[in-house]
């Protein structure tokens, strides 16, 4: 082996499709579980934490291609030489879960969990191939109540968080009217099922993709503007024609948005019991309080995995704002989900209801970021400067007593002096430093420099001696009020 290669460094990079996620979005992130967790245990929701890791079967047929195990999902084999995956969604592992626990669990069983999960699809701009959901799920609960409430659920989270009545809509439908549809062009039983995964998928990109892309992708296939080339379903012109009919017809709310456009020929019975049970959800949601303008009928709700058995439904955003390019930017949908009465029954034989909802946290941040003023960076912690290194078990002692009494604290821990000191207080936007030299130290006070109040005074400052003249933000107190004159600094700088 040659010695440039011996001595090769690896080259620091990202791997394709994911990012680093640094402190403030993390810092925004946590208040966003935060207030969806508040939500959903007002609702009566538990929480539950399933490992990112599955095996693979436990996945299931659900994911997007299922005659290779590392399409669509990252696979690898483990030392007993099983395929085990990261997990696509949260909705899979919580089915392995019950099928596990069943005996024990309570019924209806109702759970929430967050976490990243994994797909190995293509990556493009705001689409992560590791990414944050927030689910909560009722399991057990066969009647149509248990969708409503998941609908309410929803609008009521996306409030919570700051979404104005009017900034979003949750659009609900049921999976059994597009399966009426599917089965009346020739699409029914298990030899299409690949067929109608991808008529799903075509469907569900309808708002991203236009009604000309959908129907691209229900025949032969799309290129995209990068030159890739998704295969199509391949379908007839007539039954793509029956389909972009179903999904592209007006809405109205006094027919359900459906019922116009049935399919071809007498309706099938899935078809009107669809029906059915959507006029009962309208009927409860609105009696809840809940009006159209917060919750409403859309048959072009479909969801892109095929594990869905009846109502569907998703949280769209419906404002628009301003990209870094100045062109208008439409978030649409931000969560979903729906009832899945066959999930749990892959490892039991046995049907057992479900239905749930999923929030994507990492998109709705993107969001919320965009809507009204920008928030100004969140303060970092009070730095204790290290003047004298003798002294350094006194500074210590010194940062300890800042946390202990709650605050956030930190002596200086790197070699350089105070003007570098200074600088990284100021990159750690700290809201203020601490020094206490020799002459602090022998009167038994500490000096406080305010760093926000003194930026704001040296933008006024002309020149150099107007500076020393006026020592901006800088005041000197007894030690013992360190402690109450930090924290009263801190207070007028908060939210």
């Amino acid at each position: 082996m040659s010695k440039d290669k011996i001595n090769a460094r690896p080259e620091a990079r990202l791997a394709k499709g994911f990012r680093d996620i640094e402190a403030q979005e993390l810092r925004g992130l946590n208040e966003m579980i935060v207030k969806i967790r508040e939500v959903y245990e007002r609702y009566g929701f538990e929480a539950l934490e399933t490992p990112a890791i599955e095996y693979s079967d436990a996945l299931g047929k659900f994911l997007p291609d299922q005659d290779r195990p590392n399409e669509g999902v990252f696979s690898f084999q483990d030392e007993d030489e099983q395929w085990v995956s990261l997990r696509y969604d949260l909705t899979a592992p919580l089915a392995r879960y019950v099928a596990q626990n069943f005996q024990t669990l309570p019924k209806p069983f109702r759970r929430y969990a967050f976490g990243n999960v994994y797909r190995n699809e293509k990556p493009g701009p705001g689409r992560f191939r590791q990414f944050m959901q927030f689910d909560a799920d009722t399991v057990g609960a066969p009647g149509i109540e248990a969708d409503a409430e998941m609908c309410m659920l929803a609008a009521d989270t996306l409030e919570a968080l700051g979404i104005k009545r009017g900034q979003y809509v949750i659009k609900v439908s049921n999976r059994r009217l597009l399966d009426g549809v599917l089965e009346q062009i020739g699409l029914s039983g298990a030899e299409n099922v690949l067929r109608r995964l991808i008529v799903l998928r075509a469907i569900d990109k309808l708002d991203r993709l236009g009604l000309d892309g959908v129907r691209q992708l229900l025949g032969k296939g799309r290129r995209d503007e990068s030159g890739d080339f998704t295969k199509g379903a391949e379908l007839s012109d007539e039954q793509v024609a029956e389909l972009i009919t179903f999904v592209s017809q007006p809405v109205s709310q006094s027919d359900m948005g459906v019922v116009a456009r049935r399919p071809v020929g007498e309706p099938a019975q899935a078809y009107q019991d669809a029906l059915a049970d959507l006029g009962r959800l309208q009927d409860l949601v609105r009696g809840a309080g809940y009006g159209e303008d917060r919750i409403r009928l859309d048959q072009t709700v479909v969801r892109g995995l095929e594990y869905y058995t009846g109502p569907v439904f998703e949280a769209e955003l419906t404002f628009e704002v301003k990209g870094e390019d100045g062109k208008p930017v439409r978030f649409g949908s931000v969560g979903g989900g729906g009832r899945y009465d066959d999930l749990v029954a892959r490892f039991t034989g046995e049907k057992v209801p479900a239905t749930g909802f999923s929030i994507g946290v990492s998109r709705l941040q993107a969001a919320l970021s965009l809507i009204g003023e920008k928030r100004s960076q969140a303060l970092g912690p009070v730095v204790v400067l290290v003047m004298d290194r003798a002294e350094v078990a006194r500074y210590q002692h010194m940062t300890q007593k800042l946390r202990n009494a709650g605050i956030r604290a930190e002596m200086y821990l790197g070699p350089s002096g105070m003007k570098a000191q200074m600088k990284y207080a100021d990159k750690r936007n700290s809201p203020c430093v601490i020094i206490q030299g020799s002459d602090e130290r022998a009167k038994g006070e500490v000096t406080i420099k305010d760093l926000i109040e003194g930026a704001k005074v040296a933008a006024a400052i002309k020149d150099n001696r107007e500076w020393k003249a006026t020592r901006p933000a800088q005041f000197s107190v007894p030690e013992a009020r360190l402690i109450d004159e930090v924290k009263q600094l801190i207070e007028r700088y908060q939210d």
